[in-house]
């Protein structure tokens, strides 16, 4: 599920997960949005294991901070095997650094996005990820693509440097390095992990987006729509959140013209996409209004 900030993605993502549990799925929520409402609505302490919601169905809250901080502490683990002792605290500081750097945050969450999705279709028959805003989203579904052409090209210089390396050992009479070289090995892994994560994207995910009827989710929408396809991932339905029902109030009347006409835009510019419309709930939404939501979401064929 993604989309605008504030549109009920995570209302949405976690009625979904309650139609797939109620279907008879074994069900993992992901929430990867850095506000981390999911335990709140739920009525349950989510963390970064799964936390059991309901029979077949459980949740789990990714700490992209804590991702991060555990990436950057791995890579000075590795580097400690490979780097010089004397070149180590320089080396330290920059990670230490990085932890503030545009970048980090997202290759990490990635990372633990990339654990837990692979290793979910050992033990769940679906995963829904509640995701972070729409920017936020396309540039963690875009950053398989581009780390794999990054460590590709690192691959590429590290087997250079080795075959000059070697030639200086047999110009010198030396004896040459063993064949295994760590730092390689990482690397292909890193390649053959994000590639697993790409084909999974590509392969087996759905986005459905999120949005309310108003001019700004609307545009958005429009633009995370295009992006998702030029990237080449599916996208799936629309599901527009907060319509208000009919009725002769002055203020529920002008606002149902105006979502009339954004409704109807809708219907326009993204009418390739199955669309979904669920009601301006009276009250906030929580844990009892999820089958409501959830049986809306299945007549419209989710």
């Amino acid at each position: 599920m993604g989309g605008k900030g504030g549109v009920g993605k995570t209302t949405v993502a976690a009625a979904y997960a309650n139609l797939l549990a109620r279907r008879g799925h074994r069900v993992l929520l992901v929430s990867t949005d850095p506000a981390h409402s999911t335990g709140d609505l739920l009525g349950v302490r989510a963390g970064d294991e799964p936390t059991l919601v309901s029979p077949g169905w459980w949740v789990l809250e990714v700490d992209a901070e804590q991702a991060a901080r555990r990436h950057v502490d791995r890579i000075a683990a590795e580097a400690a095997d490979v780097v010089p002792a004397e070149v180590l605290p320089a080396v330290r500081r920059h990670l230490a650094a990085a932890l503030a750097s545009p970048g980090t945050v997202e290759s990490a969450l990635l990372d633990r996005l990339s654990d837990v999705l692979l290793e979910a279709t050992t033990h769940y028959d679906r995963v829904v990820v509640d995701t972070a805003p729409t920017g936020h989203t396309l540039r963690l579904l875009v950053l398989p693509d581009l780390l794999s052409g990054w460590v590709e090209g690192l691959l590429r210089r590290r087997q250079d440097v080795l075959r000059k390396d070697a030639m200086l050992r047999s110009m010198a009479g030396e004896e040459p390095e063993p064949d295994a070289d760590p730092v390689a090995e990482r690397l292909r892994a890193r390649r053959d992990r994000l590639a697993a994560m790409r084909r999974l994207l590509v392969n087996d995910a759905v986005v459905h987006l999120v949005l309310v009827p108003e001019r700004l989710p609307v545009a958005e929408t429009v633009r995370a729509r295009d992006a998702l396809v030029d990237g080449g991932l599916r996208v799936g339905a629309m599901v527009v959140n907060r319509v208000f029902p009919d009725g002769d109030d002055p203020f529920l009347a002008a606002r149902g013209v105006q979502q009339a006409g954004w409704l109807a835009t809708i219907d326009d510019v993204l009418g390739t996409h199955p669309r979904v419309r669920l009601p301006h709930l009276a009250r906030d939404p929580g844990r009892d209004d999820l089958d409501e939501l959830a049986d809306l979401l299945a007549a419209a064929g989710l």
